[in-house]
């Protein structure tokens, strides 16, 4: 028999209830941002490489020639830097096409969170190293269970 987690209600705050869509819209633009790369610091323990081939090369010319399209991920640290969630390959890419900003997004998350962003946004590539699949796979299940996990009974 399946548990009822319950459902999670999401309710509009009253300012929120007098905006456009227009207004919405802005409102998640502003989150995207040019981040200069030498704030953004590499999620730690990455298990996926950033191989130089014929990809690498054509993704240096593509970021030279139009610049990044997609927004690469991130969150930001205490200390004010920024920690690269997803996007390791643009940044990459930037840096040999001697760019010195990265077009991000940046999120709100938990280290658990930023881990299973990582990791899903990871696993949609085509070509994955089994050993970096399954590392990726345990530091997501890791993630998962410590969200599950009752804070109030595991701090002392």
């Amino acid at each position: 028999m399946a548990k009822n987690r319950g459902s999670k209600i999401e309710l509009t705050a009253y300012d929120n209830l007098f905006e456009t869509d227009e207004s919405r819209a802005e409102a998640n633009l502003s989150k995207i941002r040019e981040i200069p790369i030498a704030e953004i610091d590499e999620f730690p323990d990455h298990p996926f490489k950033v191989l130089m081939n014929e990809d690498m090369e054509q993704l240096v010319e593509s970021v030279s020639r139009s610049g990044v399209m997609t927004p690469a991920t991130v969150r930001q640290k205490e200390d004010g830097r920024y920690e690269l969630i997803s996007g390791h390959r643009r940044k990459k890419a930037c840096e040999l096409a001697g760019l010195e900003t990265l077009k991000c997004e940046v999120k709100e998350l938990t280290r658990d969170e930023a881990i299973i962003v990582m990791v899903e946004s990871n696993l949609q590539r085509t070509t994955i190293l089994p050993s970096e699949k399954a590392f990726a796979y345990k530091m997501r299940l890791e993630a998962m269970k410590r969200q599950g996990e009752r804070s109030d009974l595991t701090r002392v």
